[in-house]
């Protein structure tokens, strides 16, 4: 297909100098370059997929079958000393 487009002069310069280096016609490098382009910004704009890095951290060191109640405590115990500094 062909159609007319304004190239700033640097990059006219460039696609040329590209072209001579690559033997090749400048309508090919121009697309081709293009193309690289393009495809850079389809995977630029495509969301990545989280994924959570897990490991194994081995048996715990405590206990844990009460670990609720203790955190309750623990709370309980915060709560009165703000309500003791009078926040």
């Amino acid at each position: 297909m062909r159609t007319t487009l304004a190239i700033a002069d640097d990059i006219l310069q460039e696609l040329k100098a590209l072209a001579r280096t690559r033997k090749s016609s400048l309508t090919r490098v121009a697309n081709d370059t293009l193309r690289a382009g393009l495809a850079t910004e389809a995977r630029a704009e495509a969301p990545r997929r989280f994924r959570q890095r897990v490991f194994a951290l081995g048996e715990p060191l405590v206990n844990l079958e009460h670990s609720l109640r203790i955190a309750a405590a623990l709370e309980d115990e915060e709560t009165a000393r703000k309500l003791d500094a009078g926040k």
